[in-house]
């Protein structure tokens, strides 16, 4: 089985994606033999309203719940996010959040930032955060929005141990406080595979030696990024069939079960 914790629905803003429908990003996971995903909306990363695009991505997901896990996608420096909160929990059924703070305008230590979490952490919900949206090679002219680095992140896992987090599409974590044991951190986070390495500098192998492997995850990064070099970094990876079953599923399945 294999269950990809960072893959989107929809349009984006800056250049066109392939298979960014329900069917399309179905039909390219059964091609890949990927069973689930978690998937939140690519064109709320630039809409001002981000409640508009979750409300297309639910209707979206509605008849494809056993194998799309939505994840919403709030602003929580937009007026209003709070009832967008409640209402993606509530009535959409969404069992976690992606949040953008550098194309948000805000900051992941910000005390509306924490507060977002905090509400949806009491909620039961999962906090899934991109480093970055897509390589800079392929950005608009009219974007420059900087990837978070993994140290940006360390104060507000700090200030919220209770949080299930899920840092997807990142890099760098080896040489960063969150790739090391210890640190004074909590355990509360688990790292994605799409742009780590499996060979040369193996920080894929670090992070396993380091943390344990229930705290790396795959991912993709669909339909932004094809999905087959996150899968050949599984299939070269140096680790026992047990460590990919629980890099390849299990943890994630965990992560977003049903309360």
């Amino acid at each position: 089985m294999l269950f990809d914790t960072n893959a989107y629905l929809g349009p984006y803003a800056f250049r066109r994606l392939r298979h960014n429908t329900a069917a399309g990003l179905l039909a390219r996971m059964d091609a890949k033999g990927i069973d689930k995903a978690a998937v939140s909306s690519a064109a709320a990363i630039t809409y001002r309203n981000t409640q508009a695009a979750n409300e297309e991505l639910a209707e979206a997901v509605r008849p494809h719940r056993d194998r799309l896990v939505p994840l919403a996608v709030i602003n929580p420096a937009y007026a209003g996010w709070k009832d967008d909160l409640a209402i993606c929990h509530e009535e959409f059924g969404m069992k976690g959040l992606r949040l953008y703070p550098h194309w948000h305008r805000y900051g992941p230590a910000d005390p509306c930032c924490l507060e977002l979490v905090h509400l949806a952490t009491e909620r039961g919900m999962v906090v899934s955060i991109p480093l970055r949206v897509e390589d800079y090679r392929q950005r608009s002219w009219l974007v420059d929005v900087p990837d978070l680095r993994p140290a940006d992140l360390v104060p507000l896992i700090k200030a919220c141990p209770k949080t299930r987090f899920v840092l997807v599409n990142g890099a760098g974590f080896a040489g960063s406080p969150l790739g090391q044991a210890g640190k004074d951190l909590p355990g509360n986070y688990v790292i994605e595979i799409s742009r780590l390495s499996a060979v040369l500098a193996n920080e894929i192998g670090q992070l396993l030696a380091r943390l344990g492997p229930d705290r790396v995850v795959f991912g993709t990064g669909m339909p932004f990024n094809a999905p087959d070099p996150a899968l050949v970094k599984l299939e070269v990876l140096d680790a026992t069939e047990e460590v990919k079953e629980q890099i390849r599923w299990k943890t994630a399945a965990r992560l977003f079960a049903s309360p």
